[in-house]
């Protein structure tokens, strides 16, 4: 069979349709026209007319290539050809020349995506548990809420200090974290999170309203001490119910937790644990 790989474009949503994935209510098929144009690419490997595996990458903050949607029929899979078609895609990728990061974010029990990661050279970075709750409430402790912070020049005060000096991976959007870089925090960005300090001004929190299938509030705290800081549930319980209002649907709760924090739960927490995401990657020389 003749093998080719190209460019997917929106014409060509049929030949996923005919996929036979395994993958019940694919969300690659309801968002296609999103993720196969702008700041995204689609591409497909084809043994003649029919075609088997998928992937592509969507560029962020302009220099980091997130790579993701792998798909192969199930009729063709134990050929290489996800890998095959993921070294083409990082190729491609890497040709903008404002890309200095590529990578690719994938759940640890999805061992396959994982080996493909792996033969494309990436290195593993990070891991974080994509926490979820609908309500926090019984966490809160009676503890006051934080002080928002609506200066600008604050918030980058603590973006650079837990950030950018230490190069650490920032949760950018729900499923995409990044190694912090100045491109991720822009003034219309930082003007438009929300940053609270507690009352001795040596912890920050920062929501984002974000929307993945479902509305969000994306929370922010890297260290491991939110237990410890007194109205630290409360914060977030406004700031949800605030948010709430403003689209008149109640937003989950979304953390991301490294294992230290994840450890520190208690065994009654009403947070949605699914498996943790890998980050790997590679920074590219300019």
């Amino acid at each position: 069979m003749k093998q080719t790989i190209r460019q997917l474009q929106l014409g060509d949503l049929h030949y996923i349709e005919k996929m036979d994935t395994g993958i019940t209510d694919d969300y690659v098929l309801n968002i296609y026209e999103r993720i196969s144009s702008g700041s995204s690419r689609m591409y497909g490997l084809f043994l003649d007319d029919q075609l088997a595996s998928i992937g592509g990458y969507t560029i962020f903050a302009k220099q980091y290539a997130m790579l993701g949607r792998m798909r192969s029929d199930l009729r063709y899979r134990g050929n290489n050809l996800s890998t095959q078609l993921m070294t083409y895609i990082m190729e491609q990728a890497s040709t903008f020349p404002t890309i200095q990061w590529v990578g690719a974010n994938t759940q640890q029990n999805n061992v396959s995506a994982r080996r493909v990661m792996d033969k494309l050279g990436l290195k593993e970075t990070s891991t974080l548990y994509s926490a979820t709750a609908t309500d926090i409430s019984q966490l809160k402790t009676g503890g006051e809420n934080w002080t928002e912070v609506t200066d600008l020049a604050i918030k980058k005060i603590w973006v650079d200090q837990l950030y950018l000096q230490t190069s650490e991976v920032f949760p950018y959007e729900c499923y995409y974290m990044f190694p912090a870089s100045e491109s991720l925090f822009i003034e219309t960005d930082l003007a438009r999170w929300s940053f609270f300090e507690n009352r001795s001004k040596d912890r920050v929190l920062i929501t984002k309203q974000d929307y993945k299938r479902n509305h969000y509030l994306h929370v922010i705290y890297p260290w491991n001490d939110f237990f410890e800081q007194p109205g630290f549930w409360e914060t977030i319980t406004t700031a949800q119910h605030q948010l709430s209002t403003q689209l008149k649907t109640t937003p989950l709760v979304w953390m991301d937790l490294t294992p230290s924090q994840k450890q520190s739960l208690p065994k009654n927490h009403p947070f949605d644990l699914p498996s943790p995401w890998l980050l790997y990657g590679k920074s590219k020389k300019i």
